[in-house]
């Protein structure tokens, strides 16, 4: 179904991540005394901390199937969404296959992920604009003013000390970077995000798309902390680089969160600063906000935990 696309104050820490130098540690969190082996990434609690919140996060979602058919995974990551219930939802494009008709959302999207369209922040990914109907026709008449705040498939919000911005990667134009460079600017949180569908960096069968290279110039500049994106249909996390692809640790930590649904697809060329890879996975990602920092758990629709991220600060 593809197309070509058109610290705590006593224990010594990374400045940028927020885990111990080295060795086994003990923290207290809630009262409950939390052991951290050394060199597990999923060593940090799996939920966020006091004043944090959390989100779920998945791109690449709802192919032509329903619960019925045994092999249909949109159903099975909705589960999971709906288990978490976490504070909002993070679509980074690809909602629904193969052509995003209306027809086609009401068909099988809205019974899986309707569910939380309420408090789902979509973006549009390049299926969106296959639409015969016109480009992105069936997402905006589906999500509404949910997807078009402003009336533009682009926009930000904001959720405790974190600024999110949803961009749409299919028409990047100068009025939208021109927009991103006002939004970044106007924004005072000391925590930015952004999503969108496109990768920079990606070792899937797409590859690496220098077509949102001209965000993450702007967000760079503007010290964000993280990018998700969707488009390879697999699960891949970077440590912080900058947009010329090299090690940084004042950069941006991309995640690729591409295995809400669609079938999956190969890794192909691991890419520098790719830190782990998963295909053949599917699931979404839970996403661990606090008011200085962020972490996520990638959960699959068997409900284990089948990666974590280090815990990282924000700039």
């Amino acid at each position: 179904m593809t197309h070509t696309p058109r610290a705590r104050k006593h224990r010594l820490t990374n400045p940028r991540i927020g885990i111990p130098a080295a060795g086994a540690a003990l923290a207290l969190l809630g009262g409950a005394l939390l052991w951290s082996p050394a060199g597990r990434a999923d060593a940090a609690p799996d939920r966020p901390q006091a004043g944090g919140f959390t989100a779920v996060a998945a791109g690449d979602i709802a192919e032509q199937c329903t619960a019925s058919d045994s092999d249909c995974e949109h159903p099975k990551t909705a589960a999971l969404v709906e288990k978490i219930n976490p504070a909002f939802v993070l679509t980074m494009g690809d909602n629904q296959y193969d052509d995003a008709r209306i027809k086609d959302f009401t068909r099988y999207y809205d019974t899986t992920w309707g569910k939380f369209k309420d408090k789902t922040h979509p973006i549009p990914g390049n299926h969106e604009t296959y639409d015969p109907d016109g480009e992105l026709a069936g997402y905006k008449s589906y999500f509404g003013a949910i997807a078009y705040p402003h009336g533009k498939p682009y926009y930000s919000f904001d959720q405790g000390n974190w600024h999110f911005i949803a961009l749409n990667t299919n028409d990047l134009d100068k009025a939208q970077l021109a927009w991103l460079k006002d939004d970044l600017a106007a924004s005072s949180k000391k925590c930015v995000a952004a999503y969108f569908h496109h990768p920079l960096f990606s070792s899937g069968e797409h590859g690496n798309d220098p077509v949102s290279k001209p965000v993450w110039k702007q967000l760079y500049k503007a010290k964000a902390d993280l990018i998700l994106n969707g488009h390879d249909h697999h699960y891949e996390r970077f440590a912080p680089q900058n947009p010329d692809g090299k090690r940084d640790a004042n950069g941006i930590v991309e995640l690729l969160g591409g295995m809400g649904g669609a079938h999956p697809y190969k890794i192909e060329e691991v890419q520098p600063n790719s830190e782990k890879r998963l295909t053949n996975t599917f699931g979404v990602v839970k996403l661990n906000f606090t008011d200085t920092g962020f972490s996520w758990n990638l959960i699959g629709t068997d409900g284990k935990t089948k990666d974590s991220s280090p815990s990282y600060e924000c700039h």
